[in-house]
Protein backbone atom coordinates (compact mmCIF):
# COMPACT_ATOMS: atom_id res chain seq x y z
CA UNK A 1 0.00 0.00 0.00
CA UNK A 2 1.50 3.29 -1.19
CA UNK A 3 1.35 6.70 1.33
CA UNK A 4 -0.99 9.01 0.24
CA UNK A 5 0.96 12.20 -0.37
CA UNK A 6 -0.02 15.61 1.41
CA UNK A 7 -2.91 18.00 0.53
CA UNK A 8 -2.76 21.34 -0.73
CA UNK A 9 -3.68 22.73 2.87
CA UNK A 10 -1.76 19.93 4.74
CA UNK A 11 1.42 21.47 3.55
CA UNK A 12 0.28 24.96 3.37
CA UNK A 13 -0.53 24.89 7.46
CA UNK A 14 3.14 23.91 8.02
CA UNK A 15 5.53 26.18 9.81
CA UNK A 16 7.82 25.72 7.29
CA UNK A 17 5.67 27.49 4.98
CA UNK A 18 3.50 29.69 7.00
CA UNK A 19 6.48 31.70 8.48
CA UNK A 20 8.24 32.55 5.49
CA UNK A 21 4.86 33.74 3.79
CA UNK A 22 4.04 35.84 6.81
CA UNK A 23 7.35 37.34 6.41
CA UNK A 24 6.68 38.38 2.63
CA UNK A 25 3.34 39.14 3.34
CA UNK A 26 4.77 41.84 5.97
CA UNK A 27 7.67 43.09 3.80
CA UNK A 28 5.55 43.38 0.31
CA UNK A 29 2.43 44.19 1.92
CA UNK A 30 3.85 47.12 3.81
CA UNK A 31 5.18 48.47 0.59
CA UNK A 32 2.49 48.04 -1.20
CA UNK A 33 0.25 49.56 1.20
CA UNK A 34 3.03 52.78 1.12
CA UNK A 35 2.75 52.76 -2.23
CA UNK A 36 -0.92 52.70 -2.76
CA UNK A 37 -1.81 54.15 0.29
CA UNK A 38 0.95 56.34 1.60
CA UNK A 39 -0.79 59.65 1.03
CA UNK A 40 -3.76 58.64 3.13
CA UNK A 41 -1.85 57.07 6.01
CA UNK A 42 0.41 60.19 6.44
CA UNK A 43 -3.06 62.56 6.60
CA UNK A 44 -4.49 59.83 8.61
CA UNK A 45 -7.58 59.73 6.20
CA UNK A 46 -8.37 55.62 7.08
CA UNK A 47 -11.88 55.09 6.56
CA UNK A 48 -13.41 51.66 7.01
CA UNK A 49 -13.28 51.20 3.00
CA UNK A 50 -9.41 52.55 3.21
CA UNK A 51 -8.30 50.21 5.85
CA UNK A 52 -9.92 47.63 5.13
CA UNK A 53 -7.91 47.37 1.35
CA UNK A 54 -4.98 48.47 3.83
CA UNK A 55 -5.13 44.86 4.99
CA UNK A 56 -5.96 42.76 2.62
CA UNK A 57 -2.70 44.32 0.88
CA UNK A 58 -0.78 41.87 3.28
CA UNK A 59 -3.14 38.52 2.06
CA UNK A 60 -1.86 39.10 -1.28
CA UNK A 61 1.78 38.19 -0.99
CA UNK A 62 0.80 35.93 1.60
CA UNK A 63 -1.43 34.11 -0.72
CA UNK A 64 0.58 34.05 -3.89
CA UNK A 65 4.30 33.27 -1.17
CA UNK A 66 1.87 29.98 0.02
CA UNK A 67 0.99 28.60 -3.20
CA UNK A 68 4.66 28.83 -4.56
CA UNK A 69 5.96 27.22 -1.69
CA UNK A 70 3.40 24.52 -1.86
CA UNK A 71 3.76 23.44 -5.27
CA UNK A 72 7.17 23.61 -5.00
CA UNK A 73 7.17 21.09 -2.06
CA UNK A 74 4.19 19.12 -4.32
CA UNK A 75 6.70 18.94 -7.01
CA UNK A 76 9.77 17.96 -5.41
CA UNK A 77 7.70 14.95 -3.51
CA UNK A 78 6.44 13.75 -7.16
CA UNK A 79 10.40 13.81 -7.86
CA UNK A 80 10.95 11.12 -5.57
Amino acid sequence: MTKQAPGFLDIALTSKVVKPALKVALFVGTLLALINHGSALLLMDLDMSRFFQIILTYFVPYGVSTYSAVKAIQNIEKVK
